[in-house]
C-alpha cells in the first residue's frame, strides 16, 4: 500500500492511496471486491473510519521468456488487482495507519509452522504525525518498484529487489520484520481489520522469522533493499521487507512489502559461491564446489589470489582444493563456462587465520541469582573484539548481551542452551553452545529420612549431593560439615542436613527414633496343606531380622518371609535394632493333599466311549468337564469324548488339607476315517475291473462273488454274466482297531465294449436328463466324445466318461434341433474305437 499527498482541504489532509494485491495466475481465488480499508489513529488506536472500495483495475503479468540458463524454470504468473481512493485526515501528533487485510493466505506455506496454512495477511501504510517532524503529515509514502517477475532457485544464490522511491527525498532504511496475521478468520467475506498492534504470522522456528524469514544464508541490503544469498529448499515463504522514511535523522514513517515468494526446484547455470570463507579454526586447506549444480555447466575453471591480486594456483573442474601456505587474505575466483553460452564468474574471499577458538566458562547456578560468564575465545593473529551472547532463556527475547564477561540472572531453573559468537579482527567468526544448569536448590539424596536405633547404640547419616554439607542440632555427633556424620542421639532426635552451593541452599532431614527394646508378636500357629509355600508374619519395629530354618524360607532376612514346608516345622525368628533383639517363633503344621490317580492315558477311535477309572483316598471327588460324562461324581464312569479331552479328577478329605488334590488322564480321540470303495462304475462280462478301497490299514470285501479276494485293497472283479447293479462293501480297519466301511455298485453289460449316447435331451433344470453325456463300457479311455452343430461347428468336447453338455452355448441354450456326436477311445484290451451318432435337443 503507497499514498501521494495531494494538498489541503478544509484543514484536512488529503492522500490519494494505491492498494496492490497479488495473487498466482489460475488459483481459483478471487480478489476481495470491495476490499475494506481501516483507518486507526496511532495516539491511541482508535478506529477512525472504514471504507469499502471496489477493485479500479487489473492486470496480468508474467515472465514469457524465461532465462535459457535456468533448467526446468517455474511459471512466474501473477494477478494483479488495485485499488484507488482518496482520504483526508486531521492532523495527529503520532500519525495514521491505513489497514487492510484478507483472510487466508495459500495453503503450505514452508517458513510458517505447521497447522497455521490458512493464516491471512495484513497489509498497512504508516501515515507520520506532526511529533516527530511538523510538516510530517505532508508525506509522499516510500513506493516500492522492484520487479516481482523474479525466478528464485532452491539452494541457489538469488538477487530479488525490493527497492523503493521516495519523492520527498527521504533516506530509507530497508531491513526484514515480521508479516502481518489477519485479525479476522471470516472465511472468505472480508471484514475491517482490528485496531494496531497487528499480530504477527506464526514462523517455523528455530530455522525461520521474521528477521530470517528465508534463513540465515539469505539478507537485505539496509540502503538497496537487495535480497542476496543462497535460496532455502523449494517451498513458498512468506517475506515481508520494512523501509523507514528517515527526514532530517528522524524515523517519520515505516512502510512495508509483503510477498508470498515460490522457490522452485530449478537450477541456475550460474558461478555460485558464499561472499566470504573462514579458515580460522584448525585447518588452512579449503575444499569448494560451485553451489549450482546445473547441467548446464560444463566447465568450471578456478583462480586463487593473495592479497596483491596475483594468482598462486588455477586448476579446472568441479572441486577447489588447496591449501594455503600461510595465513592471510586471499580471493578465489571461479568462472564457469569460458567463452560460452550461460557463462558466468563470481569471488569469495577466504580469511586464512588459524587459532581463533571460541570459549567460555560460567559460575553462579541458582535461579533469580547472578550467573557469571567469563569470555576465554582467543585469536593468533588477531584480536577478539566482539561478543553476542544468547543464554538461552526461552521465556524472553531480552537474554542476550554483546559485553565480553556478562553477568545474567535467569527468572527460571532449567538446563540453558547458552550461545557465545565472537568475531576477531580478522574477520575471523566462530559460534560454541553450552548447557548451563540453573537450579532452584541443590539436590540433596538422602538414604533414609526415618529410622530407629537402641539406646547407647551409634549411627552414620548418609546423605549426597554437590556442595558443602552442614548438620544439625550439634548434640551428641561428630563430623557435623561432611555428608556422613555419626550420631548417638539419647533420645529421639530429627537432624537437619543444609547443602550450600554457589550461593544456593537447599535442607532436608533425618529422625532419629530411640528405643530401649525391639517389640516383637509373632503370627499364630497354623496348620496348612504339605509343600504349600505360607508367608510368615510378625508385628515388629525391628530393623533386621534372623529366620530359622533358613533352607526352607525364600528370603530369611525379610521381616514376613515365604516358606515352602514340607513337614510341619517350628520357625525362629529374631528381630533386632541395633544393639537390641527379641525372639518368637511359629508352629506349623502339615496336613498331605488328598490322593487321587485318575488312570492311565489312553486312545479311542472316533465317535466312540472312554472307560474312566478314578482312585482317591478322599471323602468325596468329581469329574471334569462333567457334559462329557455318563457319571462324572463316580469314580468308574464312560466319557464320551467329541475329541482329545483331558479329564480332571478332583477328591477332597476331611483330614485338616482344605485343598482338593487332583490328577489327570487324557482321552485321545483317533481322526475320523475316511474310507471309500471307488466310485461306481459300468463294466462288460470279461472285462476285468480292478478295484481300489482307501482310508484303512486293512480291508475287508463282501461278497466274495466275482472278486479275487477279499482282503486285499484292490481285488480284481471278473463278471461272466450282465448285471443291473452288484453292491460291494468294503470294511477297513486301523491299527488301532478302528474301522468303517464303504460300498460300490457295479452295472455289468453283455455287449462289446461301447459308449452308450442318449438321443435326446431334455435341459430344462428339471434334474431329469438335463445333459447329454457319454457312458462308456469296457472303454480304458475316451481320446475325445465332440458335439457339432448343423454346420459342423465344434459345441463341446471332454475326455471324461459321464461329463456332458449342458445345452448351452456362451451361456445361451440353445433351440430345438439335431446334433451330431463323436467319440474316438481305447477299449479296455487296447483296441482303437470310434463312433457317432445323432441326438435331438427338445425345448
Amino acid at each position: 500500500m503507497s499514498y501521494r499527498f495531494v494538498g489541503m482541504n478544509n484543514g484536512l489532509y488529503k492522500y490519494d492511496v494505491t492498494l496492490k494485491l497479488y495473487q498466482r495466475c489460475n488459483s481459483g481465488r478471487q480478489f476481495p471486491n470491495p476490499a475494506i480499508i481501516s483507518i486507526f489513529n496511532k495516539t491511541n488506536g482508535s478506529r477512525f473510519a472504514d471504507i469499502n472500495v471496489n477493485i479500479s483495475s487489473t492486470e496480468n503479468i508474467r515472465i514469457t521468456n524465461p532465462d535459457p540458463c535456468i533448467t526446468n524454470p517455474p511459471e512466474v504468473c501473477y494477478d494483479v488487482a488495485y485499488y484507488y481512493f482518496t482520504i483526508s485526515l486531521p492532523s495527529s501528533a503520532a500519525g495514521w495507519v491505513i489497514a487492510s487485510q484478507v483472510n487466508y493466505r495459500i495453503a503450505g506455506i514452508t517458513n510458517l509452522a505447521p497447522g497455521y496454512n490458512n493464516v491471512g495477511a495484513t497489509y498497512t501504510a504508516d501515515v507520520p504525525g506532526t511529533a516527530a517532524i511538523a510538516s510530517g503529515p505532508e508525506n509522499n509514502s516510500a513506493k516500492f518498484i522492484g520487479n516481482d517477475l523474479v525466478v528464485v532457485c532452491a539452494d541457489n544464490n538469488f538477487t530479488y529487489s525490493f527497492a523503493a522511491q521516495d519523492d520527498d527525498g527521504d533516506v530509507l532504511n530497508y531491513f526484514f520484520c515480521d508479516a502481518y496475521a489477519s485479525t479476522s478468520t471470516a472465511g472468505g467475506n472480508p471484514t475491517p481489520t482490528n485496531p494496531p498492534p497487528f499480530p504477527s504470522v506464526p514462523y517455523n522456528s528455530p530455522g525461520f522469522s521474521g528477521t530470517t524469514p528465508l534463513g540465515n544464508n539469505v539478507q537485505v541490503d539496509p540502503n538497496t533493499g537487495l535480497i542476496t544469498g543462497i535460496a532455502p529448499p523449494s517451498g513458498i515463504y512468506v517475506v515481508t521487507v520494512c523501509v523507514q522514511e528517515i527526514r532530517n535523522g528522524q524515523v517519520i514513517a515505516t512502510q512495508r512489502k509483503d510477498l508470498q515468494i515460490f522457490i522452485a526446484d530449478c537450477s541456475i547455470a550460474s558461478a555460485s559461491l558464499l561472499p566470504e570463507y573462514l579458515l580460522c579454526g584448525n585447518t588452512q586447506t579449503i575444499n569448494l564446489t560451485n553451489q549450482s549444480s546445473s547441467p548446464l555447466i560444463f566447465t568450471q575453471d578456478w583462480e586463487v589470489l593473495d592479497n596483491t591480486g596475483m594468482i598462486i594456483a588455477a586448476t579446472t573442474g568441479n572441486i577447489l582444493n588447496y591449501t594455503f601456505p600461510v595465513a592471510g587474505l586471499y580471493t578465489v575466483k571461479l568462472v564457469i563456462n569460458r567463452n560460452q553460452p550461460c557463462s558466468d564468474s563470481t569471488t569469495a574471499v577466504i580469511r586464512v587465520f588459524p587459532g581463533f577458538v571460541p570459549g567460555f566458562t560460567s559460575t553462579g547456578i541458582c535461579v533469580t541469582r547472578p550467573t557469571f560468564f567469563t569470555d576465554l575465545s582467543s585469536s593468533v593473529y588477531g584480536t577478539v573484539n566482539s561478543w553476542k551472547w544468547d543464554f538461552g532463556e526461552p521465556t524472553t527475547t531480552l537474554d542476550n548481551s554483546t559485553a565480553q564477561h556478562p553477568t545474567y540472572a535467569y527468572p527460571t531453573s532449567g538446563t540453558k542452551d547458552v550461545r557465545l559468537i565472537v568475531t576477531d579482527t580478522k574477520g575471523c567468526r566462530d559460534t560454541i553452545n553450552k548447557n548451563v544448569v540453573i537450579i532452584d536448590k541443590p539436590t540433596i539424596s538422602l538414604a533414609f529420612r526415618d529410622t530407629l536405633i537402641c539406646n547407647f547404640d551409634n549411627l552414620m547419616l548418609q546423605a549426597s549431593g554437590t556442595g558443602i554439607f552442614s548438620w544439625s542440632p550439634p548434640v551428641n555427633i561428630i563430623n557435623a560439615n561432611t555428608a556422613t556424620p555419626i550420631v548417638s542421639p539419647l533420645t529421639t532426635t530429627t537432624y537437619y542436613v543444609d547443602l550450600y552451593d554457589n550461593g544456593c541452599i537447599n535442607r532436608d532431614s533425618v529422625k532419629v527414633r530411640v528405643v530401649d527394646h525391639v517389640s516383637l508378636q509373632a503370627m499364630a500357629d497354623t496348620t496348612i496343606c504339605r509343600t504349600d509355600t505360607i508367608q510368615l508374619k510378625v508385628i515388629s519395629n525391628g530393623l533386621k531380622y534372623i529366620w530359622t530354618p533358613a533352607s526352607q524360607l525364600i528370603d530369611p532376612t525379610v521381616q514376613n518371609p515365604l516358606a515352602i514346608t514340607f513337614g510341619s516345622t517350628n520357625y525362629l525368628v529374631t528381630a533386632i535394632i541395633g544393639g537390641c533383639s527379641a525372639n518368637d517363633n511359629i508352629y506349623v503344621t502339615t496336613v498331605p493333599y488328598p490322593l487321587v490317580n485318575a488312570g492311565t492315558d489312553s486312545s479311542v477311535c472316533y465317535n466312540s466311549t472312554a472307560y474312566l477309572h478314578g482312585l482317591t483316598d478322599g471323602s468325596s471327588w468329581q469329574w471334569s468337564p462333567p457334559n462329557s460324562l455318563s457319571a462324572p461324581s463316580m469314580l468308574n464312569t464312560i466319557g464320551y469324548p467329541p475329541r482329545t479331552t483331558a479329564f480332571v479328577l478332583t477328591a477332597y478329605d476331611t483330614k485338616g488339607c482344605p485343598k482338593p488334590g487332583r490328577d489327570t488322564v487324557i482321552i485321545t480321540v483317533l481322526p475320523k476315517m475316511h474310507v471309500s470303495a471307488g466310485r461306481d462304475t459300468a463294466v462288460i462280462t470279461g472285462q476285468p475291473l480292478h478295484l481300489n478301497a482307501t482310508g484303512g490299514e486293512s480291508y475287508t470285501w463282501s461278497p466274495a462273488t466275482f472278486l479275487s479276494s477279499t482282503t486285499t485293497p484292490n481285488p480284481v472283479a471278473l463278471f461272466s454274466d450282465p448285471s443291473t447293479g452288484i453292491r460291494y462293501k468294503v470294511v477297513a480297519f486301523t491299527n488301532e482297531g478302528c474301522s468303517d466301511s464303504a460300498f460300490i455298485v457295479i452295472k455289468v453289460f453283455k455287449t462289446l465294449p461301447t459308449v452308450f449316447v442318449p438321443s435326446a435331451f431334455t435341459p430344462n433344470n428339471d434334474g431329469l436328463n438335463d445333459m447329454i453325456r457319454p457312458i462308456a463300457v469296457g472303454i480304458k479311455s475316451i481320446e475325445y466324445f465332440n458335439i457339432y452343430n448343423r454346420w459342423g461347428q465344434l459345441l463341446f468336447s471332454t475326455k471324461t466318461n459321464g461329463h456332458g453338455w449342458d445345452g448351452k452355448i456362451n451361456g445361451q441354450l440353445q433351440s430345438t434341433g439335431t446334433f451330431v456326436w463323436m467319440v474316438r477311445a481305447t477299449d479296455y484290451t487296447g483296441a482303437a474305437y470310434f463312433q457317432k451318432g445323432v441326438f435331438t435337443l427338445i425345448r
